[in-house]
């Protein structure tokens, strides 16, 4: 298990743009995962800023929730607290399939736990409804600050692209964007820049 605060810059990019700055920087690794998102009929888990998922990789699996962080240390990027349990990849898979098939969910572990401590009544309801697919790259960008661009697609073949720069240190991300926003020549915006992206799944189911 890990608890941590995450303090990132996430802008959605035109695929050119997108394209330039992967070819661009040094690869680190790159690989893929399946991110099935849970929540209530009512939302009740969007309503508190909260987000629920399984994440599949190609030989491993978590369940993460990122809940809203009690004190902000800086105001101008997103900021969450970030709780993450390991699975088995055969576990996961078998909890995915049985909600897929109208099975009850129950979480245990970290996540199980706030869950419980924060919403017990809503413990039996969870479910899947929504899903995505992303290709994740993982670059040594400007300032040897760590990129993440994500390519993503929904369940209606919707696809979007997305730069993430992720530190502690809220300066260096603000550097490291200026400098790409000056080398690529893109724009965020409020419609661009710090977009949910279980909203946009949710936006784009079958």
């Amino acid at each position: 298990m890990s608890k941590n605060r995450e303090i990132e810059s996430k802008t959605l990019l035109e695929k050119n743009v997108f394209s330039a700055i992967l070819k661009t920087f040094p690869s680190k690794k790159s690989f893929t995962q399946i991110n099935y998102y849970f929540d209530n009929d009512k939302e009740t888990l969007k309503n508190n800023k909260i987000s629920l998922r399984i994440r599949l990789y190609p030989d491993k699996a978590e369940q993460t929730m990122k809940v809203p962080a009690k004190k902000l240390r800086q105001e101008s990027y997103h900021e969450v607290i970030e709780i993450n349990d390991s699975l088995s990849l055969k576990v996961a898979q078998e909890i995915v399939e049985n909600s897929l098939n109208g099975g009850v969910t129950i979480f245990g572990n970290n996540c199980g736990k706030y869950l419980f401590d924060n919403f017990s009544d809503i413990c039996q309801d969870l479910k899947i409804f929504s899903y995505s697919k992303t290709t994740r790259h993982l670059l040594v960008g400007p300032n040897d600050c760590e990129l993440t661009l994500d390519e993503t697609s929904y369940p209606d073949r919707y696809q979007d692209f997305e730069l993430e720069i992720e530190n502690d240190n809220p300066d260096l991300i603000k550097q490291t964007l200026n400098t790409l926003i000056q080398q690529f020549n893109f724009h965020p915006n409020p419609q661009n820049t710090n977009q949910n992206k279980i909203a946009r799944a949710s936006l784009h189911r079958n």
